[in-house]
């Protein structure tokens, strides 16, 4: 096709968005509407799987060694958590190292347990990660039956209800959201559809001088482009601004804990650049669909 029939098709889909002010401001309305309901979902749906990515991060083994074992039966015990194929770090923690720990986290309160110091109470320990979140429970089981072990602690029975609710989230979270962009795709491309079967007598006068489909076709392919794009404006204007309110407001308050959000930069145009692609694709699509049926009568 000629650069100047393509000048063409755009100017006189423009033409049309003008002359169609209403239909054109409804299929806007329903573009931004429903694209401003996906992205807020969507970061709200991210977020949380980025809180339940570092929840599953922050469960870790702690292995208690017996008191009784000496360095090379310590050596030992490590040699064979390092050989299980799930574990990914193994960390000494010695028993004064686990006592400072112990009166940190008690704050003011935890000045009472330095009485302990002289005698410390506690056992030298490992800490272990595995690979993936979900061999926690697998692995503790198979170093609870290692000799040298003393107790096993991960959060028994709460792992396994933690696990289970991030994974229930996580698919109701799925089913969701593309129930969303279906109903999305759905109310888009038939407010769209109004708009074209409105001029379904210009579409007939086209075919009885002898326009062939694709010429039809083009200035309803870049109409709905452009009504996507105008559509898709507003929700990510609005969702990158308020995304970077809550981004400063919480990003300090949580530095330093486990639980992190997605950092504003790059997640927010990725947003931004998701919604513009589902406004234009929608547009296009709804715009084709209509254009087609016309055709084919």
């Amino acid at each position: 096709m000629k650069i100047r029939t393509i000048g063409r098709h755009a100017k006189e889909s423009w033409k049309s968005i003008f002359r169609n002010g209403w239909m054109t401001f409804a299929s806007i309305s329903s573009v931004t509407v429903t694209l401003l309901m996906v992205g807020v979902f969507y970061v709200i749906l991210m977020n949380l799987n980025q809180v339940a990515k570092s929840i599953e991060e922050d469960v870790k083994i702690k292995v208690l060694i017996d008191s009784a074992a000496d360095k090379a039966m310590q050596e030992q015990l490590e040699a064979k958590i390092k050989s299980i194929p799930e574990v990914d770090t193994v960390t000494f923690s010695s028993k004064d190292h686990e006592l400072q720990q112990l009166i940190k986290s008690f704050g003011e309160d935890g000045k009472i347990f330095q009485l302990y110091e002289q005698e410390n109470p506690l056992y030298d320990a490992f800490i272990v990660t595995t690979k993936v979140p979900e061999d926690t429970i697998k692995v503790a089981e198979q170093i609870e039956k290692m000799d040298n072990v003393y107790r096993v602690n991960y959060g028994k029975g709460n792992v396994e209800k933690l696990f289970k609710i991030i994974n229930i989230s996580r698919s109701v979270g799925l089913v969701l959201i593309l129930g969303l962009l279906f109903t999305a795709v759905f109310l888009i491309s038939n407010t769209i559809k109004i708009t074209i079967v409105s001029r379904r007598r210009e579409i007939e006068i086209m075919r009885l001088v002898g326009a062939t489909n694709g010429f039809i076709r083009w200035p309803f392919f870049l109409e709905g482009l452009w009504l996507g794009m105008m559509g898709a404006i507003l929700p990510i204007a609005l969702i990158i601004t308020v995304y970077k309110y809550a981004y400063d407001f919480l990003e300090p308050k949580l530095r330093g804990h486990f639980i992190q959000i997605l950092d504003f930069h790059p997640f927010a145009y990725q947003v931004g650049g998701l919604l513009l692609f589902l406004g234009c694709l929608i547009g296009i699509w709804g715009s084709m669909m209509s254009v087609r049926k016309f055709l084919n009568i």
